[in-house]
């Protein structure tokens, strides 16, 4: 009898998982690989660490990751954020890494590797942290099974009901995935990750998780391990999760990443003609927000499906065929946040938030200088 690869027996694995394993912690690296992909690999420490600086630098083999050549493949993980693991429990990490590589060959002098990205955003967030930036990032996800072709509660070779009565939805005929789902937001709980809903989508076999508010940079480090434990859920039910903006063609439902926003002047008393400045920078600078929200947006970003087209930039209260979402509250209390809804699933969180950052505060000139604290 064969066994698939995704269906091994949980209940012969757990019987080594009750084994003892003394005083070693086994932390899990986690990084960003070549194609915006989540690598991992697992290191014994000795002992548990006290903080993120005790954990060591670590190297994979670049060449098999599209980020060196063969030979000089090293390139090293810098571990920058710890989190409980949920999946081996216990003392057990997840650590999250930067990709970084050596200034010379003979020095262990690190600078960051031309795919790190997280670097650059977190100078952007240094720059601006007295306006106290705040995200809220909102994560669409597709569920198949495990042929990677048929979306999870699809019929094989055909289509289910038309969209409708899967959004928010309850009961076997509508929701496809909960377990997956509910499955995922505990172990990010777990984690210590900052995820604060989840939902069913408006297509069938489509959820979404949201995860916020966090300020700067913790932003994308939490949203980052979340893609990553998302994956690892999917891995233990043998179904498959894409981040694909728009994995099945015609009437249905993309997949987004919306993004919401606000900084301490935005939430504050009068906040809202600083939301709406905000949201006149960002349209200056709407295509190259576009070239940098992810790959394939442009199938997402039709005009349908609650979307506006990528060629064109809008925004109005209440309103989810915009680029931009003024939410009713927001526009009643004259202050609080902007949802930018234009980010597609498969986006980059650190490109995402420091270039939101970066239009309406670094580079707006009407932007409000938050007020030093008196000295002493």
């Amino acid at each position: 009898m064969s066994v698939s690869a995704g269906n091994l027996a949980y209940d012969v694995y757990s019987k080594y998982m009750e084994l003892d394993q003394g005083a070693t912690v086994q932390a899990e690296y986690v990084w960003i690989g070549g194609n915006g992909e989540l690598r991992c690999k697992t290191k014994s420490l000795d002992c548990e660490c006290k903080s993120i600086e005790d954990y060591p630098l670590w190297n994979f083999d670049g060449s098999s990751t599209e980020q060196a050549p063969g030979e000089n493949s090293e390139v090293y993980i810098q571990p920058i954020a710890v989190y409980p693991c949920p999946f081996r429990g216990g003392k057990n990490k997840l650590v999250l890494c930067e990709c970084v590589v050596a200034l010379k060959e003979d020095s262990m002098e690190m600078t960051p590797h031309p795919t790190n990205n997280r670097n650059h955003a977190v100078k952007v967030f240094d720059s601006v942290k007295d306006h106290v930036t705040w995200f809220g990032i909102e994560q669409e996800y597709t569920l198949f099974y495990a042929d990677g072709k048929t979306p999870f509660g699809w019929p094989v070779n055909g289509y289910p009901k038309p969209q409708g009565p899967y959004y928010c939805s309850a009961g076997a005929e509508n929701a496809f995935g909960r377990r997956i789902a509910d499955a995922h937001y505990r172990a990010c709980l777990y984690a210590g990750l900052k995820i604060s809903g989840i939902n069913a989508e408006v297509m069938c076999g489509q959820w979404e998780y949201q995860v916020g508010p966090c300020e700067g940079i913790s932003s994308g480090d939490h949203h980052t391990m979340s893609r990553y434990i998302l994956q690892r859920v999917c891995e233990d039910f043998g179904v498959v999760v894409s981040f694909d903006p728009k994995p099945i063609p015609g009437d249905w439902n993309g997949a987004g990443c919306h993004t919401n926003f606000s900084t301490k002047a935005m939430r504050d008393e009068g906040g809202y003609e600083h939301i709406i400045n905000a949201i006149e920078c960002l349209k200056v600078r709407h295509k190259e927000h576009i070239d940098a929200y992810g790959e394939g947006n442009d199938r997402r970003l039709t005009g349908a499906h609650e979307t506006a087209h990528h060629g064109t930039f809008t925004y109005a209260v209440a309103h989810r065929g915009c680029s931009v979402r003024i939410p009713k509250t927001t526009a009643l209390e004259k202050r609080g946040y902007l949802e930018d809804r234009r980010p597609a699933s498969n986006m980059d969180p650190y490109i995402v938030t420091a270039m939101i950052a970066e239009t309406t505060i670094t580079n707006n000139k009407l932007a409000p200088v938050p007020a030093k604290p008196e000295p002493g």
